[in-house]
C-alpha cells in the first residue's frame, strides 16, 4: 500500500497541474484575518475569498486543504495540495525551493506587541516558527522563542514567557484593543516582498492563470476593495 501511495504521488507530480480540473488550495487556517476556521468548521478569511475569486475568474475549481505552518512547504512539494495561500511573504530564500505568483498583498509592516511600556525587545521575543519574523528576531540579538501558531506567540507574552511578540502587524492588530493588556512597542519593521501564492516550480501554467487574474484585480480596484474589507481602510493597498 505504501509503495502504491508513493507511486500515485510521483505520478501526480510528474503530470503537474495540466491534468487537473481542481486546484487544491493549501492554507493554515490559523492566521486571521488572512485565513481561519469559522464556526461552521470551514476555511474563511481574506485568502478564502481571494482564492475562490481567483479560481472562479480563471475557470478553475478550488478545494481547500489545511496544513500546519511548519510543514506547509514540504507538503506542497510532496503533492498534498497545489498552492500555498497562507499569508506567506515572498522571500529569496523561499524562492530557492518554490515559486510564487506576483504579490496579492503589498509589503506590509511587522510589529512588536508587549504587555508593558518599554518592554525589552532585545530580550525574549516570541515569533511563529518558519516565518520571516522569526528569522528577523534571530538576527536581531534577541532570544527567539518559536511557537507553532500566532495564538501561541501571543499567549507566551501574556503568561510572561516572552517580553514581546513579533509578527505581521495586520495579524496582531485584533489582539491590541483599547483598554486591553497588550500594546504596540517599538517601531514598525518592513519585511519581505509582499504576500504571494506559493506553487511548485513545475506548475507554470497555474502560476500564469493566477498572475493574470491578480493583474486584472489590481487594475480594476477589486483587490484593494477586498483588502480594505478584511484589514480596514488604513491597510496597505496597491
Amino acid at each position: 500500500m505504501k509503495k502504491l501511495i508513493l507511486t500515485a504521488a510521483a505520478l501526480a507530480l510528474s503530470t503537474g497541474f495540466a491534468m487537473a480540473d481542481t486546484v487544491r488550495m493549501g492554507t493554515e487556517g490559523a492566521y486571521p484575518p488572512y485565513n481561519f476556521i469559522n464556526d461552521k468548521g470551514e476555511v474563511d478569511g481574506f485568502e478564502r475569498e481571494l482564492g475562490d475569486t481567483l479560481c472562479a475568474k480563471a475557470g478553475l475549481t478550488c478545494e481547500w486543504v489545511t496544513n500546519e505552518w511548519d510543514s506547509i512547504i514540504p507538503n506542497l512539494l510532496s503533492g498534498n495540495y497545489d498552492t500555498i495561500i497562507a499569508g506567506m511573504s515572498i522571500t529569496d530564500e523561499r524562492k530557492e525551493t518554490i515559486d510564487f505568483t506576483q504579490n496579492y498583498y503589498p509589503p506590509a509592516a511587522s510589529a512588536y506587541v508587549a504587555m508593558n511600556d518599554g518592554a525589552d525587545l532585545k530580550g525574549v521575543v516570541a515569533a511563529q516558527v518558519g516565518t520571516i519574523q522569526a528569522d528577523y528576531v534571530a538576527k536581531s540579538g534577541a532570544t527567539l522563542l518559536e511557537f507553532a501558531t500566532l495564538d501561541d506567540t501571543v499567549a507566551a507574552v501574556k503568561n510572561g514567557e516572552a517580553d514581546a511578540v513579533f509578527a505581521d502587524k495586520d495579524a496582531l492588530a485584533p489582539f491590541v484593543t483599547e483598554g486591553g493588556d497588550l500594546k504596540w512597542e517599538g517601531e514598525d519593521v518592513p519585511l519581505g516582498g509582499g504576500i504571494g501564492i506559493g506553487l511548485r516550480k513545475s506548475d507554470t501554467e497555474l502560476k500564469g492563470k493566477f498572475d493574470a487574474v491578480i493583474t486584472e484585480m489590481k487594475a480594476d480596484g477589486s483587490l484593494n476593495t477586498m483588502i480594505k474589507k478584511w484589514f480596514g481602510d488604513d491597510a496597505a493597498t496597491f
